[in-house]
């Protein structure tokens, strides 16, 4: 069983942040932190197209191949797209491919603190879009191989999705399951998750 790291319930559901990999856990919702190019070739991305296997990469090239008949880009930053889970369909039913901010490019490294709030509303926007969603899978968006800065990330990380839990509108979900492996952002969440935890909304539940 994968380590359960912390759980946070709100008004409308739970975060859990745990262990392992994405594809070893299930939901309705599988999202990949994708690039621009949706090329499924760096990253957690890429690992993620691995266990889908090679037609979830098909897929994402017709829709490149899609945009670029509308002089459109693949996939601008902050916005997503859905395909099939293709070889994870037992475990999920939609793969959201999102594309946070690129903390290696200086003009994305600036805008950082807006991008990625962005890049969640646009995610939760979808989730509504798709509907009876109860769970969500999903790694820490950009803090991956497009090198957002840890403590600063982790923090907004949980602001963001425990503030959509808490909200006054349903989310659209009742559970977000934040799958972390790396060892230094699972460092820097626990550390501002202890010094900001009576400023996150919610009732702290790891123990429960």
């Amino acid at each position: 069983m994968a380590e359960l790291y912390m759980a946070r319930t709100c008004k409308h559901g739970v975060l859990r942040v745990v262990g392992g990999d994405p594809w070893d856990h299930s939901g309705e919702i599988l999202i990949t932190p994708a690039n621009n190019r949706l090329s499924g070739r760096e990253g957690m991305d890429a690992l993620i197209h691995a266990k889908a296997g090679q037609a979830m990469t098909d897929a994402t090239r017709n829709i490149c191949l899609e945009q670029r008949k509308v002089n459109a880009p693949p996939c601008a930053v902050t916005t997503n797209v859905v395909t099939s889970p293709f070889d994870l369909s037992d475990r999920f039913t939609h793969v959201i491919h999102a594309v946070g901010p690129d903390c290696r490019r200086p003009n994305q490294d600036e805008q950082r603190r807006e991008l990625l709030p962005e890049t969640y509303a646009n995610i939760f926007a979808r989730i509504h879009e798709l509907g009876n969603v109860r769970t969500v899978v999903a790694p820490p968006i950009s803090m991956g191989v497009f090198a957002y800065p840890h403590r600063e990330g982790a923090k907004l990380t949980l602001d963001i999705i425990l503030g959509h839990l808490d909200a006054d509108e349903h989310p659209g979900f009742e559970e977000f399951l934040l799958v972390v492996k790396d060892r230094n952002f699972i460092m820097n969440m626990r550390t501002v998750y202890r010094e900001n935890e009576d400023q996150f909304p919610g009732m702290d539940t790891t123990g429960a």
